[in-house]
């Protein structure tokens, strides 16, 4: 049994990309997973807001986000989750949390040790869109046909990083497709 809480139906479908006639097994809207990272929501001691003003803003840019989950804070369980959430996956994985300065704050190790190739230029625009982004050790990633992008635990911070990044998405899944593409 997985350590993370996932709100995922099971078998229904969603986390699988759904055939649209011509594309085979792509799916109509770009596809989304949101990986919160906090011991205190796992704990049940504080209120996944992050990990919903992603989703909103993934769902008013056109992403179907098809699965949200909760993990502890630490390298092994983030890297466990982004594993588990972009086998087979053809989307964007946004985490949010444990991008700081915190003993426990340790998101980027983990995803360091699944991505395959860093997209630094991703994460660099997440930084810029507010002083307190120097702050941030967030990485950008991919892993299969997987986007991984880390945001601060914030909602505000998590909200705007995704917003710095958010257009250019689609294009970027449409690359690790091997699909024409027309440069935006």
């Amino acid at each position: 049994m997985s350590p993370a809480q996932s709100d995922s139906p099971a078998d229904d479908g969603r986390g699988s990309p759904s055939a649209s006639p011509g594309e085979g097994s792509r799916p109509e809207r770009p596809q989304a997973k949101v990986v919160t990272v906090s011991d205190g929501v796992m704990a049940g001691t504080r209120e996944d807001l992050s990990g919903q003003a992603l989703e909103d803003a993934l769902s008013s840019a056109g992403f179907d986000v098809v699965e949200r989950s909760v993990i502890a804070d630490g390298v092994a369980s983030v890297a466990g989750e982004l594993a588990r959430v972009s086998a087979s996956f053809h989307g964007v994985v946004v985490t949010t949390g444990g991008t700081g300065f915190a003993p426990r704050d340790q998101t980027p190790e983990g995803t360091r040790e699944v991505i395959e190739r860093d997209a630094p230029g991703l994460a660099e625009a997440m930084r810029l869109v507010n002083p307190l982004g120097r702050l941030s050790r967030g990485v950008a990633g991919i892993r299969g046909h997987s986007v991984i992008l880390n945001t601060p635990g914030s909602p505000k911070g998590a909200a705007e990083c995704l917003a710095a990044v958010i257009d250019i998405l689609p294009h970027a899944l449409a690359l690790l497709g091997d699909q024409p593409t027309r440069h935006p």
